[in-house]
């Protein structure tokens, strides 16, 4: 990245003419052009810079700020986030007959037992901070660290409900 390039910099590219960078991410700069509109140049884009404007040294994105809190959230409340259901999955039914055939089948929202599993998974990663910041000794931590582990390793098998991987359950890794 250029080192004097920075929000409000006028600058004339070979083929889009003079404009304005509007936004600058570490990868690329917004620039709105007087003649070529609004364009996304990656950074190794060569541009003559007219007027400078030294970027700020302390940016942070909103996404930044966003994910962040996010994980505080999640670590210190016992709210349940918001998780999507893949998309193959809205609108679904899971039928489960009974080996009695005597008895009925039963029918079941997919969205609604896959709110159940994210609110198990909430649960789970709150019970994890509450042991992670007790008084217990470092090897009870420990021990019931590895339970829970465990228990997210069951619990993987639903993985295939949610939208995003990040979402999913992780039970230990094996190098």
């Amino acid at each position: 990245m250029k080192d004097n390039i920075g929000i409000g910099s006028r600058v004339e590219h070979g083929k889009y003419g003079k404009g304005v960078v509007i936004n600058v991410r570490s990868d690329a700069y917004m620039v709105t052009f007087i003649d070529g509109g609004y364009k996304e140049l990656p950074v190794s884009e060569p541009l003559e810079v007219i007027d400078e404007m030294v970027p700020d040294t302390d940016m942070v994105s909103a996404y930044d700020v966003e994910q962040t809190l996010k994980k505080l959230l999640q670590r210190w409340s016992d709210v349940t986030e918001t998780v999507p259901l893949g998309d193959k999955w809205k609108n679904g039914k899971m039928v489960l007959h009974p080996g009695n055939t005597g008895l009925a089948p039963k029918d079941i929202p997919i969205d609604q037992f896959f709110n159940k599993i994210v609110m198990v998974r909430d649960r789970l990663r709150v019970m994890e901070q509450r042991i992670n910041s007790s008084n217990l000794e470092n090897e009870e931590k420990v021990n019931l660290q590895q339970y829970i582990t465990r228990i997210y390793g069951s619990l993987t098998t639903f993985n295939v409900l949610f939208k995003y991987k990040e979402d999913q359950f992780v039970g230990e890794k094996t190098a």
